[in-house]
């Protein structure tokens, strides 16, 4: 499904996961709906779920609007003329789209009212983080430009941080 091979074997992480997501939305549905087994009872906590959930939305919105190259797939679009883009959020960090699903990710325990979501959310996170070092590895060995871009934007998903 690539066009350009990827150095790095990407298969189980460049496509969507559709069986973690599936059996995510049922824990949780089971969790909120219809056995409560650890319910969110506090209004202010829900109501911050959706706050997170609209930040996390519009900054994966911001770096879609911004990034023509924006792909769920982890690959070098060559016959597109794939550049670096400095511009928008990714004057901040280096991957805010992901930085955007985790955002979106940990608000859906908070919507559903669900505490148990927590845990398979923080290995969803942590899937995507790890899938980040990698993308970020093939960037730099594949995309011009790219090595000078990671020196002048240091961080990969939390600024100061990591």
């Amino acid at each position: 499904f690539f066009r350009t091979p990827p150095t790095f074997d990407f298969r189980f992480f460049s496509r969507p996961l559709p069986y973690p997501i599936l059996l995510r939305e049922r824990r949780e549905d089971l969790d909120a709906g219809r056995f409560r087994w650890a319910e969110i009872h506090s209004l202010p906590v829900v109501l911050a779920g959706h706050v997170m959930y609209h930040v996390g939305s519009g900054l994966v919105t911001w770096c879609m609007l911004t990034n023509n190259f924006f792909s769920t797939l982890v690959r070098i679009q060559t016959d597109r003329g794939h550049r670096v883009v400095t511009s928008g959020p990714y004057r901040v960090v280096r991957h805010p789209g992901y930085v955007g699903f985790i955002i979106l990710g940990l608000s859906r325990p908070l919507v559903m009212r669900s505490y148990l979501g927590f845990v398979v959310e923080a290995i969803a996170a942590a899937l995507l983080v790890l899938r980040t070092a990698w993308e970020d590895q093939t960037l730099q060995a594949e995309l011009s430009g790219y090595k000078e871009f990671a020196r002048t934007v240091r961080y990969r998903l939390v600024p100061g941080l990591w």
